[in-house]
């Protein structure tokens, strides 16, 4: 990607957990394959952009990562967040923190594939890979360690670990302890935009990055979607992709009681003195389920004939109402305990009825999401600016914005993590003084949705709320 965020080279590969050869069951990251994975992508990008690299940067999931020796071999995989290995040790947590502590503390709901208790269950089931390991590295850290040789962590990749004192944007004593840990385990903070190290010419040898190429901190991928959706005063962001994430950037730690029962999760900004309080939901993991079941004869990427057939299906799908399942422990749906359903079926349905019932539910969905968050931090939106995958279809946006009430914005962006890793990549390299600066350098291209119809979605979102409590039994 150049300074003015157009892409001009990309190459991607598909990446899965694999199973723990000790228990199949388990789920963990084959470093080794990802990393291979990476420098072939990486060889690829390069050719086509001969050589001329500014800064690499490093973005990827969070809550996961691993315990390294000095020279940076594991002594534990990366657990992956699929794995169900944690849950066992919940209670065993929740003994000594409650779930109100934790959440004031780090902002996070009691989630079991956090960070920390990955921590607590390697100190009671293998003790040996902490009591070996000389720190802990994050994915990004791990990644980044193999290009340039040095050990840090990034207050963005942190805050998904369910450890850091988030008000001070650090770590916090108290939940380390909970491990048996404190914060020399740990190793430098590096704060998005600032330089690692550089490319050193084994990593230059493997991937194709030209030797003593800066290495810039980035982290978790959700804070740079957030940071370059260039969403203004009174707007969330909402990234969509196979999950959606409904964001705000705030200029203040706020973990308040609402919050904790609506949800929401806080995590650090890729700016220092801001937080992103958020939900999170699944959205086109159900189109492609959708789509696999309904549309079987439509090729990968395809999706026009779904929009299509959706487009002539007036609003409210014919009397079908699409409930989406919830995300485990968090999310807008969660505390209904409701796993997802579809009302209103007959034989007469269409395919095209459902897709719309989806689009609809989804929409419905972000609505309760957009009202926690205006209840819970005193926020009254005034739009919603959409980026990832989900913003380029436009019947979606169109029923966001007549769901929502208010006016949905898109812009010419939609890899926005992308673009947040080289917005701080060129902050490290000195192309730009600040974020700030950046993003006010770039041209949007905005795309506007102005809220139409809100009467008959007004209506549908009653019915919505009294199906989703019905069948929840509250």
């Amino acid at each position: 990607m150049n300074e003015r965020g157009d892409i001009v080279a990309q190459a991607s590969a598909a990446n899965s957990p694999v199973p723990q050869p000790s228990r199949q069951e388990w789920l963990i990251w084959d470093l080794d394959a990802i990393w291979s994975k990476l420098c072939q992508l990486s060889r690829t990008v390069i050719s086509k952009v001969e050589g001329r690299v500014a800064a690499v940067a490093v973005t990827t999931w969070g809550a996961d990562g691993a315990p390294v020796r000095r020279d940076g071999s594991l002594t534990y995989p990366p657990i992956s967040w699929q794995c169900q290995r944690t849950r066992e040790i919940v209670p065993e947590v929740l003994e000594l923190v409650s779930p109100r502590e934790i959440f004031r503390i780090t902002g996070y709901q009691v989630i079991y594939f956090n960070t920390l208790f990955k921590l607590y269950w390697l100190r009671k089931r293998a003790p040996e890979a902490l009591e070996e390991a000389h720190t802990w590295l994050m994915m990004p850290g791990l990644i980044a360690h193999r290009l340039c040789g040095e050990f840090h962590i990034d207050p963005t990749s942190a805050s998904t670990m369910m450890a850091m004192d988030l008000a001070k944007r650090d770590w916090s004593p108290e939940m380390l302890a909970l491990a048996s840990l404190d914060s020399s385990f740990f190793p430098e903070w590096r704060e998005p935009g600032e330089v690692v190290g550089y490319v050193t010419d084994r990593a230059s040898a493997e991937t194709g990055i030209p030797p003593g190429t800066p290495v810039v901190a980035a982290g978790h991928d959700t804070q740079f979607a957030i940071l370059a959706a260039g969403a203004g005063e009174g707007e969330a962001v909402l990234s969509s992709g196979t999950w959606e994430i409904l964001a705000l950037r705030t200029p203040s730690y706020d973990p308040n009681d609402k919050a904790l029962e609506l949800g929401v999760i806080i995590e650090a900004d890729a700016e220092r003195g801001r937080w992103n309080p958020q939900l999170l939901m699944i959205a086109s993991a159900v189109l492609e389920w959708l789509k696999r079941l309904a549309y079987p004869e439509l090729p990968p990427g395809d999706y026009a004939s779904m929009v299509g057939e959706a487009r002539s299906i007036q609003p409210g799908a014919g009397g079908l109402l699409f409930i989406p399942s919830f995300v485990p422990d968090s999310g807008p749906l969660s505390r209904f305990g409701v796993r997802g359903a579809v009302l209103g079926l007959s034989l007469g349905a269409s395919r095209g009825q459902l897709y719309r019932a989806a689009l609809e539910g989804l929409s419905l969905q972000l609505k309760l999401a957009l009202e926690a968050l205006e209840e819970a931090f005193n926020f009254k939106a005034r739009g919603v600016r959409v980026v990832g995958g989900g913003s380029k279809n436009e019947l979606w946006n169109e029923i966001r914005a007549a769901v929502l009430g208010v006016p949905v914005t898109t812009t010419r962006f939609s890899e926005a993590t992308v673009l947040g890793a080289a917005i701080a990549a060129f902050k490290g390299a000195g192309v730009f003084r600040s974020f700030d600066e950046a993003l006010k350098s770039l041209d949007w291209g905005v795309r506007t949705y102005e809220p139409a119809r809100e009467e008959a979605y007004r209506d549908l979102y009653e019915r919505f709320l009294a199906a989703v409590k019905a069948v929840s039994g509250l």
